[in-house]
């Protein structure tokens, strides 16, 4: 093992036990091959499935894995013809069996930290699902609370306007603003303290993924 690896295991197992006290199941997986298998193995045959618009499922390959599979219904946000028929997904997610994600950010002790710009996403983590698994590469791990709210709003925030057609003073300068740009991506900003009913799942991951 080296150093690198044995760091992620001792990190992961202490996240674990933060995780669990704050009454999520969590899960450790070195590489993304592992974490597509645990996710898969977590997701029961026939189950409906959505997920949010997260760099790290698609990256890794498990928004392909899930669709190979061909046992799962799957709600697509990806394969929306237009606007209107991803909203319609976004609304569907609700009631889906598992809902996907990755996170912004995650503390040492626990908490998860999300930015939205519409705020489906953090909508149904918060509510309708009723499961939500998150998969979380360890370089979205910082030491607090603040340090992964710095984290999700000047390191993730403007390297996802980087990702789309807008103009945001990020997008400029890759330097956070606090703006009140008409197309800010961070208007929701989401803490995860605790799993009501258990319904939070985290497999953590054992390499770089998203942003």
């Amino acid at each position: 093992m080296t150093p690198i690896e044995q760091r992620n295991l001792l990190l992961a197992q202490r996240m674990i036990k933060a995780l669990n006290r704050r009454n999520m199941d969590a899960y450790y997986c070195p590489t993304s091959a592992e974490a597509i298998a645990k996710v898969q193995e977590l997701i029961a045959d026939g189950s409906t499935v959505a997920w949010g618009g997260s760099m790290t499922l698609r990256d890794m390959g498990l928004t392909n894995a899930l669709h190979e599979r061909g046992t799962l219904h799957l709600l697509d946000r990806d394969k929306a013809k237009d606007r209107t028929e991803a909203v319609e997904i976004y609304l569907q997610a609700f009631r889906a069996d598992y809902y996907l994600s990755s996170a912004n950010a995650i503390s040492e002790d626990g908490v998860i930290v999300n930015i939205d710009g519409n705020g489906n996403r953090v909508a149904a983590i918060t509510f309708g699902p009723g499961h939500v698994i998150f998969v979380i590469g360890l370089n979205k791990v910082a030491q607090t609370v603040d340090a992964a709210l710095a984290r999700a709003r000047s390191t993730a925030g403007p390297i996802n306007t980087a990702r789309f057609d807008i103009s945001t003073p990020c997008k400029v300068d890759g330097v956070c603003h606090n703006c009140n740009s008409p197309e800010s991506i961070c208007n929701h900003i989401h803490f995860l303290r605790n799993s009501p009913r258990r319904r939070h799942t985290v497999v953590l991951v054992g390499e770089t993924l998203g942003y």
